[in-house]
């Protein structure tokens, strides 16, 4: 029933959410090329904050200028970041949303012809990039600790790091794209490690209230179910992040890997111990239904994406409809302008397969 989903949700440290969900991060293209915030992002970020999100999270926003991981993203790299940062941080809560930063570096996967010098774990022949060196990896760490600080400066309630979709820090648990015989790779604890050491990073230097999250993929990329569960089986038993968000592709979905089919993928992190942590999951949520069914299998909170996107009101839609159903398939540019998505924002969602119908020359 929709009440669960309207049920406020404590965390261990931070502001409550008056609901069970949150904005998944979702990359829009809208930021100025310094990665300064722009009235487009500014707009579509707390039309969603007034839509009722019980958390409002950014678009992922890269740490360090050579982790960008397309274009117009928001950066938290550099004070020239905070004016925006700090405007958006105030007007999220002014709405009674939590306010979060996505902390991301892209890694290999970040565009050779935005960022000339690509890095990541290991050598990559198929992106070009250059193994990073241990400073670099220690510098690495720095920035996500340093843009988490930059975060709260800005009066951001709390920050995620994105270990997910095969960015820099999932590049690193990945077996396949890390090959370091350093203390960054080789066992899962070493390409654990990075992640790890942000965490407890940000934990000791943030105030103590400062809510942390992480989000991580169990699957594609070289990542392997198993490791990744063992990873999130840590980070809850260590309880120094205040929600888990996995994200799925599909909530429903079962694994890819045959020795973990016969249940949903999602079961394999809803039966692990989590305390006071906090656990939500992402994935084709585009329903009342389907946001209940999440929670009914044992989930904290829903993430929500695309029915966000098509739907700045998502939340309070389905908190007044138990049988709310996002609009189909596709949508016009028009329908995406009206719930605030910015012109650079609409030519992103060209790109998605069937989500914007084409329109007459």
């Amino acid at each position: 029933m929709p009440n669960k989903l309207a049920a406020p949700l404590s965390l261990a440290h931070g502001p409550a959410w008056q609901n069970r969900f949150m904005l998944a991060p979702l990359t829009n293209t809208q930021s100025h090329e310094d990665g300064r915030l722009s009235d487009d992002e500014f707009h579509w970020l707390t039309m969603r904050a007034k839509g009722g999100f019980g958390l409002t999270m950014t678009c992922a926003a890269h740490v360090q200028a050579g982790g960008q991981g397309f274009p117009g993203q928001l950066g938290v790299w550099d004070d020239r970041h905070l004016e925006g940062l700090t405007r958006l941080a105030s007007a999220i809560k002014a709405e009674g949303s939590v306010s979060s930063v996505q902390l991301h570096h892209a890694g290999i996967r970040s565009p050779k012809d935005i960022v000339t010098d690509v890095v990541g774990p290991s050598d990559d022949k198929d992106t070009g990039a250059r193994a990073m060196t241990p400073g670099e990896v220690e510098a690495s760490r720095d920035a996500f600790i340093a843009a988490a600080k930059r975060a709260e400066k800005a009066g951001f309630d709390g920050v995620e790091i994105h270990g997910a979709h095969g960015y820099l820090l999932a590049q690193f648990l990945s077996p396949e794209l890390n090959r370091r015989d350093d203390a960054y790779g080789g066992s899962l604890e070493n390409r654990a490690r990075l992640t790890f050491e942000i965490v407890e990073g940000i934990r000791a230097a943030c105030r103590p209230d400062f809510q942390l999250g992480i989000r991580l993929s169990p699957e594609r990329f070289g990542l392997k179910l198993a490791e990744v569960r063992d990873v999130a089986a840590e980070l809850l038993r260590d309880a120094k992040i205040d929600f888990l968000d996995m994200s799925l592709w599909d909530v429903a979905k079962e694994p890819v890997e045959e020795e973990f089919q016969g249940r949903s993928l999602m079961s394999y992190f809803t039966d692990l111990p989590r305390g006071e942590v906090r656990l939500g999951a992402a994935g084709k949520i585009m329903s009342a239904a389907d946001a209940d069914a999440v929670i009914d299998a044992g989930c904290d909170f829903a993430v929500v994406g695309r029915a966000a996107i098509l739907r700045h009101d998502f939340p309070r839609r389905v908190l007044a409809d138990p049988s709310y159903v996002s609009p189909a398939l596709p949508v016009t540019g028009e329908h995406l302008r009206d719930e605030g998505l910015g012109s650079a924002f609409v030519t992103y969602m060209r790109g998605w397969k069937g989500f914007v119908a084409e329109e007459a020359a």
